[in-house]
């Protein structure tokens, strides 16, 4: 009978302690903003090794945010999509922002040193920025790596149009048929409502 108390206290506990650790991966990575929120401002380090806030950028007429990192094989994937988005739409007023938010020490590939290799590598033209200790991710909610936020710059503040992914193929290019980031923004220059507001990202978890 001792026996099976003490098992049946082992399931409890371990049971519990699941439960915590799901629990707080919500509350941590889960909440975050809503299409139609305000978004606030950050300063955070690029890889030039200046701050960099959005409200440096006066003639944008919004910003791509885009959470991503060197290490992802789904970043990776997508990293010539998010350079031709920056091409595309930096000059028509809404520039590519990224930001990388992974705890180096828990993924050593995304320190701040090798994503200065890795932004020079691929000749990116926009700011790559450390969300160093990991305070912004979840001001945004960001659970994965790419996960975009679009912002359109209104009398209010910075307004989130979009969530989510850049299109509907994670990996490979070829196989994309709605550019779900193109869209929202090609909507947002003619002043009319993005269509789709929400889509899932799909990409590594973000380590914290």
């Amino acid at each position: 009978m001792k026996k099976v108390h003490l098992l049946l206290l082992a399931v409890v506990i371990g049971s519990m302690s699941a439960f915590t650790i799901i629990n707080t991966h919500i509350t941590t990575i889960g909440d975050g903003y809503k299409v139609d929120d305000l978004a606030t401002d950050f300063s955070l380090k690029n890889i030039d090794d200046n701050m960099v806030s959005l409200s440096d950028f006066k003639e944008a007429k919004g910003f791509i945010v885009i959470f991503t990192c060197n290490t992802c094989p789904v970043s990776v994937a997508n990293e010539d999509r998010i350079l031709a988005l920056d091409k595309k739409y930096k000059s028509l007023g809404y520039p590519v922002i990224a930001i990388n938010p992974n705890n180096p020490a828990i993924q050593p590939g995304d320190s701040f040193m090798l994503m200065k290799i890795r932004a020079k590598e691929k000749g990116f033209t926009f700011p790559y920025l450390f969300d160093d200790g990991q305070k912004i991710f979840p001001q945004y909610g960001a659970s994965a790596t790419p996960h975009v936020y679009i912002l359109q710059k209104e009398k209010e503040g910075l307004r989130v149009k979009y969530i989510g992914g850049i299109d509907n193929s994670s990996r490979n290019p070829a196989n994309v048929k709605t550019k779900y980031v193109e869209n929202a923004v090609e909507a947002l220059l003619i002043g009319k409502e993005v269509e789709v507001k929400y889509t899932r990202a799909i990409g590594c978890s973000i380590k914290v």
